[in-house]
């Protein structure tokens, strides 16, 4: 069992080169216990997996960065051209997105409706819908993104999105099987580490008022290999396409919108679940809305499923760059 102990590693250890982009941290290759056996039935079963070393992005993609891009190519994102959401909460020919509404009070946690709301008009450039800007945000990380504007980033950035092995590799930061990011407490000597929702989710958040939503991406520290908000913050999307061998049971899905035209979600002893029928991606990290009464998702073993047609205010992405 992992302590938490700072790890004695150095960030470049292993690196041939300098860094192909500015941002960027060298993670050397290993190998890994990757998954649990102690939480979420999707992220089972443990085992030993092997990766290459490969440069990362020391944080998410930011509001600034992404804006460049769109400056730079014209790219106009999926929560700009559709309604990008499922189900009947998106308005038919409204483009939009998913925007976390707190409610005023306690509700049931069955239905993630009482707090998700499709807003027409809410978009990267415009989070919280068309009265919104980016103003104060330019640090923070770019939400609202589907799968294909992330990839797109990538591509002009010569850049790729990191596989789900990748990702889970460089949040354990050289810590093996260790529960956190950062050791096996969430809040070590009573420090917070990463931004996740304090208080009873999905009504009252007991944190900063500067982080009850996403926060600059240097606002926590750096784990040993020099990235930021692996944990918490905002979910990332990676190259990975989702498959799970179990079927969630005990706990619900999260605060990440289920696919409701989605494969079955009965499945036992190793079953592979049925082809959903709108194609999704792994996401890992959690984000600043994971709580302990709800969704413990701020882990590195942890892991969703996001349709690629679907955006929201919590998910965002970070790149790689393999030698």
């Amino acid at each position: 069992m992992a302590t938490d102990a700072s790890v004695s590693l150095h960030a470049g250890q292993g690196a041939a080169a300098d860094p192909p982009a500015f941002g960027m941290a060298w993670i050397p290759g290993g190998t890994f216990r990757m998954g649990s056996d102690r939480h979420y039935p999707e992220e089972s079963w443990a085992r030993m997996v092997a990766v290459d070393g490969f440069w990362m992005d020391r944080w998410p993609v930011t509001n600034a960065q992404f804006a460049a891009f769109v400056a730079s190519t014209g790219h106009v994102s999926v929560a700009e051209r559709t309604a990008s959401a499922r189900g009947d909460e998106a308005l038919p020919g409204a483009a939009g997105s998913l925007v976390f509404v707190a409610p005023a009070a306690p509700v049931s946690l069955d239905d993630w409706r009482a707090w998700w709301r499709f807003v027409p008009g809410a978009n990267w450039r415009t989070p919280r819908g068309p009265a919104s800007t980016l103003d104060e945000l330019a640090d923070h990380p770019v939400v609202h993104v589907a799968w294909e504007d992330a990839q797109a980033y990538a591509t002009w950035a010569g850049k790729t999105l990191p596989t789900e092995a990748e990702f889970e590799f460089a949040a354990r930061g050289g810590l093996e099987a260790a529960e956190f990011a950062w050791g096996d407490q969430l809040a070590p000597q009573g420090r917070r580490l990463a931004n996740y929702w304090q208080g009873e989710f999905p009504w009252r958040n007991l944190g900063p008022h500067r982080h009850t939503g996403t926060s600059p991406v240097e606002a926590f520290p750096a784990n040993p290999y020099g990235l930021h908000d692996l944990i918490g913050n905002v979910w990332e999307l990676t190259l990975d396409w989702w498959a799970a061998m179990r079927a969630p049971s005990a706990k619900s899905p999260c605060c990440v919108p289920r696919n409701p035209r989605g494969g079955s979600e009965a499945a036992s002893g190793g079953e592979r679940l049925a082809e959903p029928a709108v194609a999704r991606k792994v996401i890992k990290g959690g984000s600043h809305l994971c709580c302990a009464n709800y969704c413990e998702r701020y882990r590195p073993a942890a892991r969703l499923a996001q349709p690629v047609d679907t955006t929201t205010g919590h998910v965002g992405f970070r790149c790689v760059v393999r030698p």
